[in-house]
C-alpha cells in the first residue's frame, strides 16, 4: 500500500520573518540542530513543547521522503543561574548535596524518558558539553585567530560584540541599546571592552568545580559556545534548521549566530525555527506559582502521555498556548476513542481509496504549511463522523501513524486491575445475569471509587480507567 509523500515542508523563519522552505544544503540529509535541555531538573511540559517541535519537523520531513540527521545538545556545564551569581548546574549540586555530574546523568535519563513517553524522535546525536570541552576550546581559538574574540582584564575569553555582522537580526535588540549586565551575561566592570561583549570562556576565579585547564588558564566555557560548536562539528559546518523556544531568541541563539558565522564566513543557519512560551490554566509555568507539570504529574492522574502531544499538535506551535487538565482530560478520551475504533477495522484489509488519499494528503498538506497542526487535529477529529467502510479508516490510521506519533495502533498499557476491583467486576457480571439491577447498580459505583468506569455493551460488561483529577 503506497503512502502519501513528496510535499516541501515549509516554516517560519525568524531570521527573516518569512515562511521559507526547508532545504537540503548538501543534496543528501536535511542538517537540524535543536537546543536541548540544561540537565538540573526535570523537563516540564513548556520544555517538551519545544521538544517536540523537533520531532514534528522531523516526521514530517521523513514522511515526505527526506533524510534527516537531528542533533540535540546537553547542556550540563556553563548555563549560568539567571541571578548571575553560579552554574546552574553547581547551584543544584548543592541543593540537593550530590555531584554536578550525577545530577547531569540523573536529570539526562530522566529526559530521555520524558521524551519516549511523547514519541519524540531520538535525535542522531546528544552531545554533552561537559565532553565537548576541546572542541569549544579549538572553537575560541579560532575566533581569537580571525580576531572577532579577545582576553579581558580578568582572563576570560569574550567575543567582541561590536565586530558581529547584522547583530540583533534575530530578536531585534540592537548594540547600542542593550543596557549591562542583561540577562544571563556577566557583569565584570573594566573586564570587557564593550558591555554587550559576553563570554565565550570564563576564568574559573574562586570557582573549585567543572573547570578545565585551557591556554589562558582554568576555566568553564561560556553558555553560548557549547551550541555553535556542537552544531558546526557534527553537522558538518552547516544547519539547515536550526530550533529552540522562544525564549532562546535571546541572547542565546542572538550570540551564537554571531559567533558561528565568521567561521563558515556567512550564515551558518539557514532556518531559525522557534516555538511559543505555553501557560498552564492561564498562568506562566514557574516553580514560585507552585504549577509546574511535569511527565509524571500526567501518568499518576491516570492521563495518557500521549494525550499532552495530541494538546499540543491542536495548538500552533508558534502561537501562546493555554493548556489544562480540562484539555488534557478530553484528549485522553479522544485518543482512546480513536484506538478502540482502528481495533474494529483489524478484521479488514487496508483500502487506500481516492476519498482515502484526499484525506491523508489534506493532514500532510496541513504539516507541511508551517506545521498548521490545529487544523489536522481537527479533520483527524472529524474522521470519527467520515462516511467510510472499515478498511478505508484502517489505511487511514495506518498510513497516518508515522506522521502524527500517537500510537493509534496499539493498545496502551492500562494500570493493573486491583485484585478487589476485579472480584467487584466478576460480582457485576453475575448480578447482570441474575437481573439484580439495584445490586449491578451499587457495584458500579463501588468500581468508580477504583477509578473504573463500567459500561454496558451489546458484547457485555466493559469497562476503562476514569481520568482522575
Amino acid at each position: 500500500m503506497e503512502r502519501a509523500g513528496g510535499k516541501e515542508l515549509h516554516l517560519y523563519d525568524t531570521l527573516t520573518r518569512q515562511i521559507q522552505p526547508v532545504k537540503v544544503s548538501d543534496g543528501k540529509q536535511v542538517r537540524i540542530y535543536c537546543c536541548g535541555p540544561t540537565v538540573y531538573r526535570d523537563a516540564h511540559v513548556g520544555n517538551l513543547r519545544t521538544f517536540l517541535l523537533s520531532d514534528l519537523v522531523t516526521r514530517t520531513l521523513k514522511f515526505n521522503g527526506f533524510e534527516v540527521d537531528l542533533v540535540q545538545n546537553i547542556t550540563d556545564v556553563g548555563h549560568m543561574s539567571e541571578d548571575f551569581e553560579e552554574d546552574k548546574m553547581i547551584a543544584q549540586s548543592k541543593s540537593e548535596k550530590r555531584d554536578p555530574f550525577e545530577i547531569a546523568r540523573d536529570y539526562e535519563r530522566r529526559f530521555h524518558n520524558d521524551c519516549a513517553a511523547l514519541e519524540i524522535t531520538k535525535a542522531r546525536a546528544y552531545p554533552r558539553a561537559s565532553e565537548c570541552i576541546e572542541l569549544m576550546i579549538d572553537f575560541i581559538t579560532k575566533l581569537l585567530e580571525i580576531g572577532v574574540a579577545y582576553q579581558g582584564s580578568d582572563g576570560s575569553i569574550y567575543f567582541d560584540a561590536e565586530k558581529a555582522v547584522d547583530y540583533g537580526g534575530l530578536s531585534g535588540n540592537k548594540l547600542e541599546a542593550l543596557k549591562p549586565g542583561h540577562r544571563y551575561e556577566y557583569e565584570e566592570v573594566g573586564a570587557k571592552k564593550f558591555h554587550a561583549d559576553w563570554a565565550l570562556w570564563k576564568a574559573a576565579g574562586n570557582r573549585k568545580e567543572m573547570i578545565w585547564q585551557t591556554p589562558w588558564g582554568a576555566g568553564f566555557p561560556g553558555w553560548h559556545i557549547e551550541c555553535s560548536a556542537m552544531s558546526l562539528k557534527y553537522l558538518n559546518n552547516h544547519v539547515d534548521l536550526h530550533i529552540g523556544g522562544i525564549d532562546l531568541r535571546f541572547p542565546h541563539h542572538e550570540n551564537e549566530r554571531a559567533q558561528s558565522n565568521p567561521m563558515v564566513g556567512g550564515e551558518a543557519v539557514s532556518l531559525w525555527l522557534h516555538g511559543e512560551h505555553l501557560l498552564f490554566e492561564g498562568r506562566k509555568m514557574s516553580k514560585s506559582s507552585g504549577n509546574v507539570v511535569l511527565i509524571r504529574d500526567l501518568i499518576e492522574r491516570g492521563i495518557d502521555s500521549l494525550a499532552l502531544r495530541f494538546c499540543f499538535m491542536e495548538n500552533r506551535y508558534r502561537s501562546q498556548m493555554d493548556l489544562s487538565w480540562d484539555s488534557l482530560k478530553a484528549a485522553h478520551s479522544f485518543l482512546a476513542r480513536l484506538r478502540k475504533s482502528y481495533k474494529t477495522t483489524l478484521t479488514t484489509e487496508p483500502i487506500l481509496t481516492e476519498k482515502v488519499s484526499e484525506f491523508i494528503d489534506s493532514i500532510v498538506g496541513d504539516f507541511c504549511n508551517d506545521l498548521d497542526t490545529p487544523k489536522a487535529m481537527l479533520k483527524l477529529r472529524a474522521l470519527e463522523r467520515l462516511e467510510i467502510g472499515a478498511g478505508e479508516r484502517r489505511a487511514i490510521f495506518e498510513i497516518l501513524e508515522p506522521l502524527l506519533g500517537l500510537d493509534l495502533l496499539s493498545s496502551r498499557p492500562a494500570r493493573p486491575l486491583p485484585d478487589a476491583a476485579s472480584k467487584l467486576l466478576e460480582a457485576r457480571i453475575a448480578a447482570r445475569a441474575a437481573k439484580d439491577f439495584a445490586l449491578s447498580d451499587s457495584l458500579r459505583d463501588q468500581l468508580e471509587k477504583f477509578g473504573v468506569l463500567v459500561q454496558d455493551t451489546a458484547n457485555g460488561q466493559e469497562w476503562s480507567w476514569l481520568v482522575d483529577f
